[in-house]
């Protein structure tokens, strides 16, 4: 296993910032620090970083010139950056996104949740290595070796599968109190599936329905909160009317987030049941929810099915406002919006499966 440190730069005017993440990365990866994008590209004429750590306001040159320089060049249009800033706006964010950054982390920022997402980006950036390296393996054998394509092309989508879980995950680290919530909702998908394929429940819908794809693709329903700050996804208290829009807003940044990558890609099915996961999972039966406030069959499918699996594992796992409810109250709560916030007839089925979802939040503890 190779024990060397990954190499990072923190590229930052301000020398608390440097100070702080630099006491938080030391012994973990070999970490430099710079106060100024005209320092950092002079310092990659000798060293090429893992991962970059970038601000944005900077004095002479912002981190948005920065990265340009950066994407521009052969040497250093692979190198990983994620944005610090104090700005949270979704047009920053999405101006960022748009030049090449990976994510944002908003300042001040926890040391913990630094390490972690940078973690995970690394990882997700060894993984992409991988996948290309597998694609170049694949170009060179002979199309009629039908066996060593096969075997390879089951790789790759072993590596996208993977690429895709640790991307859901990113937004699970940040969200410090539903770990396993993506893999819940994922089972609960697949038994309501299974219930609906057995009981001919919206037959014609489901038929046309990949359910691979579906399975795949719901793990990124929620990954519009990575635009959310940190202090309004993890609040003990409630939220004021203000917080409670940047929390709805997840929906809508979560279909630009998609849909900006639909422009990159021609894996349309997958992404498609992406998109509709993401904006939909809050729309109510009643036309009360949110972001389109769409009304009973209005509302796709799947945001219907994820509307329950999303509703009952806020239910049965605990929350900074509340305790964990029984699953018996959790199958009131959902019957007692029947028709209300639920596709009633996906309600009874709910109703009817509900010891299935018991068995899997048991089995999959945050």
């Amino acid at each position: 296993m190779d024990n060397v440190l990954k190499t990072i730069f923190l590229v930052d005017d301000d020398m608390t910032n440097l100070t702080i993440g630099k006491k938080a990365l030391v012994g973990h990866y070999k970490i430099f620090t710079l106060n100024s994008g005209r320092v950092m590209l002079n310092m990659l004429e000798n060293i090429v970083p893992d991962l970059i750590l970038l601000d944005v306001e900077m004095p002479e040159m912002d981190g948005y010139e920065v990265i340009k320089q950066l994407k521009s060049k052969e040497k250093t249009a692979q190198i990983p950056v994620i944005f610090l800033t104090a700005l949270n706006n979704e047009e920053t964010e999405l101006k960022g996104l748009s030049l090449g950054a990976i994510d944002y982390i908003t300042k001040p920022f926890s040391p913990p949740l630094l390490l972690k997402r940078i973690e995970v980006h690394l990882l997700v950036e060894a993984q992409k290595r991988e996948l290309m390296a597998q694609k170049r393996e694949l170009l060179f054998f002979n199309n009629n070796l039908t066996q060593i394509v096969d075997e390879k092309t089951e790789t790759v989508v072993e590596l996208k599968n993977a690429i895709l879980s640790t991307m859901a995950e990113l937004v699970e680290y940040r969200d410090e109190i539903t770990g396993g919530h993506i893999i819940r909702t994922q089972r609960y998908i697949k038994a309501l599936m299974d219930a609906m394929k057995a009981n001919e429940i919206y037959a014609n819908e489901v038929s046309f329905l990949d359910e691979e794809l579906v399975l795949q693709s719901c793990q990124l329903h929620d990954v519009g909160k990575i635009s959310i700050e940190d202090s309004i996804l993890n609040k003990a208290g409630k939220l004021t009317p203000e917080e409670y829009e940047a929390i709805k807003n997840h929906t809508t940044f979560g279909e630009k987030v998609i849909l900006r990558l639909k422009e990159k890609t021609m894996d349309s099915d997958f992404l498609d049941y992406a998109q509709t996961f993401a904006v939909a999972h809050h729309e109510k039966w009643d036309g009360s929810g949110y972001p389109k406030g769409l009304k009973g069959e209005e509302i796709p499918l799947l945001g219907r099915m994820m509307a329950i699996g999303d509703v009952y594992d806020a239910l049965v796992e605990p929350r900074p406002y509340k305790d964990a409810f029984p699953h018996e109250k959790a199958v009131d709560i959902i019957m007692e919006g029947r028709g209300v916030h639920f596709d009633p007839i996906l309600a009874d089925l709910f109703e009817k499966i509900n010891h299935e979802f018991g068995r899997i939040s048991d089995e999959i503890k945050g």
